[in-house]
């Protein structure tokens, strides 16, 4: 008998904001999110992995921003509408994507190997795959959404512009 996420119990589910990006509709677990907005000025960086866009200011903090559809490996993108402010760590980022669907209650089957449409995913990124609505979902782990060396280098680059910002 199949089942659908608003039938199952509450012990089986996982609360995960979803949210469009690319042509995927990918799922963030809700504990890590800590708010939602619309697009803000960047700071370009250059130097870095395609998918960072830059820097922006969020309550007076430098945050990076990732393009979610880049970091997914879409070779088309789109200009994201909103950002999705997580806490990864104590560390702030921000995922641009182009949409959001709504808070939902998930049910998840393990990740399992991926089908040959979705091998150009970051697998280090997936959680688990599943279905809403009759589309394919990405479960993302938001613990692994930035590699240790991009969080060297963007940490590098926030103390710089911190820096440069007193001076002027």
């Amino acid at each position: 008998m199949a089942t659908t996420a608003d039938t199952l119990p509450l012990r089986d589910t996982l609360p995960a904001l979803i949210a469009s990006a690319g042509g995927s509709r990918c799922a963030l677990p809700l504990a890590s999110v800590t708010e939602v907005m619309r697009m803000l000025p960047l700071t370009a960086l250059t130097g870095l992995p395609e998918y960072v866009l830059g820097i922006t200011t969020i309550r007076d903090a430098a945050v990076p921003v990732l393009q979610l559809d880049k970091l997914l490996g879409h070779t088309i993108s789109r200009n994201p509408e909103r950002l999705i402010l997580l806490t990864v760590a104590k560390r702030k980022v921000a995922l641009a994507v182009d949409s959001i669907a709504g808070i939902r209650q998930l049910h998840l089957a393990p990740l399992s190997e991926l089908p040959p449409l979705l091998q150009s995913v970051n697998t280090r990124l997936v959680d688990a795959l599943g279905t809403l609505d009759a589309q394919l979902l990405i479960v993302l782990n938001a613990a692994r959404i930035v590699p240790d060396e991009v969080w060297t280098e963007l940490d590098a680059r926030a103390r710089e512009l911190t820096v440069q910002e007193r001076a002027s």
